[in-house]
């Protein structure tokens, strides 16, 4: 068979920082699929667009391209509007858990495709697995079927969403080229456009425990994934919210479903609670329902009664007992003072360390394996307190976790400590 363009062409224009045609990417990516283009080959071109990057139109072109390259999801046969949501990851980020059935509560559907966590940061499959028997593989018929009469899926993307993306994501992800912000944006985009949602919110995760260390950089792929969204008729904001400490009080994935349980029913720690209700303002407005306050369904119990609904609609039991760590251990404050700092990626890598994370993709988590805190940058503390609890179901894990942890936080004696904002900014469409 013929093919229309030359791949070393195509990787000399974009090494060159020269501008790719629209049909060029378009060839690319099927080629790539149909096993045209060679691995070697493909991350060259992704390390030309790392040094060289892309305009809005070629990334919306390549992205426009991987959604071609599978199927797309119709949700215009529900009774109410669509809003999801996206983060780019963090430490203790549970606020899938809380919001989906939160927004559902106040008549949006929510469909959200999630996946696992991957190093450092948890994933939402994961944390909702702890439930006993919670299941994350839907049909396309039970997903739609569910959003009808719960108005909240949390599930794993099917195979058909954005099939070049996945291999695309594989390869980034040992060739050095996760960091380009063409190819970040547009492999979350041409799954979120691809899942048919008529609304998006994102949560841009900047600081220590995020993906995007710098403001900047994050600000970038916030505007670059709105104007996706925006291109794509998809009514998208996105939100900065800071992730240099770790959000809530847990990090691991029983223990941040019983945290998020906690919100529900009108509790939990304040920061999880203001990022939730502000993400879920965000979603209902995107939707056309600005005219609801999700604090209202969070304080009369509405948004429990959905989060109970969507959790039995996949085979959960909402009352089962959550897994527990077989050990755990404590780590005291070694002086009276302020906590001052506690550092988000830290606190992430001990959590992996202690099995609530993975380094493949294939390897299994432990579901009541985490950090917990006793106290957030703010607080006053006294020696001999506990300020950490470790838990795992393997001992011997202890000790890398312990070492992970090494100058995490900062105890002083008198406090100039300045509490960040948790919301930094909001990108919206110009």
């Amino acid at each position: 068979m013929s093919e229309n363009f030359d791949t070393v062409d195509i990787i000399r224009t974009k090494r060159d920082r020269q501008r790719l045609s629209s049909e060029q990417i378009a060839w690319t990516i099927d080629a790539y699929t149909r096993g045209v283009i060679a691995d070697e080959q493909m991350s060259a071109l992704a390390m030309a667009i790392l040094l060289n990057g892309m305009d809005r139109r070629e990334i919306s072109d390549w992205t426009t391209a991987m959604i071609e390259s599978g199927e797309r999801m119709d949700f215009g046969s529900l009774s109410r509007p669509t809003a999801d949501k996206h983060s780019t990851g963090g430490v203790g980020d549970k606020i899938t858990l809380p919001l989906a059935p939160l927004v559902a509560a106040c008549g949006v559907a929510v469909p959200q495709l999630s996946g696992r966590g991957l190093g450092h940061t948890g994933g939402t499959l994961d944390k909702l697995e702890a439930i006993p028997g919670w299941r994350a593989d839907l049909s396309n018929e039970e997903m739609l079927a569910q959003l009808e009469s719960v108005g909240a899926v949390i599930c794993a993307a099917g195979s058909g969403l954005a099939p070049a993306d996945k291999r695309l994501y594989a390869l980034r992800d040992v060739t050095g080229t996760v960091e380009a912000i063409p190819l970040i944006a547009s492999s979350i985009m041409s799954k979120k456009i691809a899942e048919g949602t008529g609304a998006l919110v994102l949560d841009v995760k900047v600081g220590s425990g995020a993906f995007m260390k710098d403001r900047e950089q994050a600000t970038e792929l916030a505007r670059t994934m709105v104007a996706l969204g925006t291109d794509a008729g998809v009514r998208t904001v996105a939100l900065l919210t800071d992730m240099s400490i770790p959000l809530g009080l847990t990090a691991g994935n029983a223990l941040e479903v019983r945290e998020s349980v906690e919100v529900l029913a009108g509790g939990g720690p304040a920061d999880v609670v203001e990022l939730t209700v502000a993400l879920a303002r965000e979603m209902l407005a995107g939707a056309g329902r600005d005219d609801i306050d999700p604090a209202d369904a969070l304080a009369d119990g509405r948004a429990m009664d959905a989060w109970r609904a969507m959790i039995s609609a996949q085979d959960g039991d909402p009352d089962a007992e959550l897994p527990r760590a077989a050990e755990t251990q404590q780590i005291t404050a070694e002086s009276d003072g302020v906590l001052t700092r506690l550092d988000a990626y830290q606190v992430g890598v001990a959590a992996w360390r202690l099995g609530a994370g993975r380094a493949r993709k294939e390897d299994p988590v432990q579901a009541g394996a985490g950090v917990e805190w006793h106290a957030r940058p703010g607080d006053t503390v006294r020696a001999g307190q506990p300020l950490l609890t470790l838990h795992t179901d393997t001992p011997e894990r202890f000790a890398r976790a312990t070492e992970a942890l090494a100058g995490a936080w900062e105890i002083t004696e008198v406090s100039a400590y300045s509490p960040s904002p948790l919301l930094i900014d909001r990108v919206a469409a110009d």
